[in-house]
């Protein structure tokens, strides 16, 4: 994503790009502990478009990961809406979904980190190609993890409160 930036006057500056059709499509939460107050981000980086498949995929890793109970605060995506209703089928135990209302990117915080990572950590970033670019992304994401203040800010942004 470009932003604007300085330069000396009169000379604006030129990023080069490569102009390719390859892609990465990322998946990620924000997580909150009810009890412990602790917020974690788990993601995952995909070398294609998410599809149902990666979505019960990372909800299992979610799962393994948590142990607990989970409550699933989903936008009503297409391929959101198709994983619930092949985890309805399925009836596992611990999960609840909770839906957004549609088009209220404001209430999910997860739309605050993904703009974080955009429009903060990587504006402005210009990958050789796409290994650079997903060693990048991980980075950026994986630093995420480590800010509890800026983890809190993705809640706030979207006005709940923790």
């Amino acid at each position: 994503m470009n932003r604007r930036t300085w330069a000396p006057r009169g000379e604006t500056p030129v990023q080069r790009a490569w102009d390719r059709y390859d892609r990465l499509s990322v998946i990620g939460a924000v997580a909150l502990s009810p009890t412990r107050r602790q917020i974690s981000t788990p993601f995952q980086i995909h070398d294609q478009n998410i599809r149902t498949g990666a979505v019960l995929d990372f909800l299992k890793q979610l799962r393994r990961h948590f142990r607990r109970p989970l409550v699933i605060c989903w936008d009503r995506w297409s391929v959101h809406r198709a994983a619930a209703r092949k985890l309805a089928a399925t009836r596992p135990a611990n999960i609840d979904i909770e839906w957004l209302p549609a088009y209220a990117l404001e209430l999910n915080p997860v739309e605050p980190r993904w703009s974080h990572t955009k429009f903060g950590t990587l504006a402005n970033f210009v990958p050789n190609d796409t290994r650079h670019l997903k060693r990048s992304v991980r980075s950026a994401l994986s630093k995420q993890s480590h800010g509890h203040r800026l983890k809190q800010s993705f809640f706030k942004t979207a006005q709940l409160n923790l």
